[in-house]
């Protein structure tokens, strides 16, 4: 029978990757499957507010935005060169 052991690990230096577990004795056989976890995907919020002239340029859009200081655009208009 087939017992499992689940463990989150990071891939080190040159693809090493190291699991530690005192539930295998010493010399056992095992299998190893890795499953490769998608990278998180940041959102875009938080990637602009990584750089401080990023930072800078958001919150002076949302403080805008907060004063109704809007520019809306027909985009109809805009794409029959109207504007």
């Amino acid at each position: 029978m087939l017992s499992g052991i689940k463990q989150k690990a990071i891939v080190g230096k040159n693809g090493k990757v190291e699991l530690s577990t005192t539930e295998l004795p010493e010399g056992t056989v095992v299998e190893v499957i890795v499953l490769v976890e998608p990278p998180t995907k940041e959102n875009e919020t938080t990637y602009l507010l990584k750089s401080e002239a990023n930072k800078k340029h958001l919150l002076k859009a949302l403080e805008n935005v907060e004063k109704g200081n809007l520019i809306y655009v027909d985009l109809d208009e805009y794409e029959k060169g109207g504007i």
